[in-house]
């Protein structure tokens, strides 16, 4: 059952009330008496967030499968393109560097 925002016009005393849909609306105020007891329009209980819902989200079943991309003739393996915005680098291979380790003793987790 939904909750109704129920407010009087002459008091101003406002009460949420449990109802039924297909309850009478409320008229008459319970503080004040008045026939001036008006139902509110408030918000939604709830919020839809996220991306959405996708024929990839579920497994199983007919399924949609995304269209394969085809690759330029002239290259052997796939090469990851530069993110945009992103300065162009020299074509020498990464190096690898190694992560500091912390002295014994001194605390910190390996």
């Amino acid at each position: 059952m939904p909750i109704y925002a129920y407010k009087c016009e002459s008091c101003g005393f406002a009460k949420d009330v449990l109802q039924k849909m297909s309850d009478a609306l409320l008229t008459d105020c319970p503080s004040c008496g008045a026939s001036t007891f008006k139902k509110q329009l408030t918000a939604a209980g709830f919020q839809l967030k996220g991306s959405g819902w996708y024929a990839t989200d579920f497994k199983g079943g007919a399924s949609v499968t995304a269209p394969e991309t085809a690759t330029p003739p002239d290259s052997a393996s796939p090469v990851a393109s530069p993110a945009v915005g992103a300065k162009p680098s020299d074509s020498s291979p990464a190096k690898s560097v190694a992560a500091p380790t912390a002295a014994p003793g001194s605390g910190a987790c390996p």
